[in-house]
């Protein structure tokens, strides 16, 4: 899966948002904020068909 998303900093935590999605979270490192996104976003895409038929 290729993400497209935003970094920045925070105080001690980094924020990404994914730019399609707008999905976003953090992480205290670089690295931990990118895990989250790849999880947050395969959540947010198995929740999406649901949304759509509802």
């Amino acid at each position: 899966m290729q993400l497209h998303s935003t970094v920045w900093k925070e105080g001690k935590m980094y924020i990404i948002k994914e730019v399609y999605t707008g999905v976003t979270t953090q992480g205290r490192t670089i690295e931990d904020a990118v895990e989250n996104m790849k999880e947050a976003v395969q959540v947010y895409l198995e929740e999406l068909p649901k949304v759509i038929t509802e």
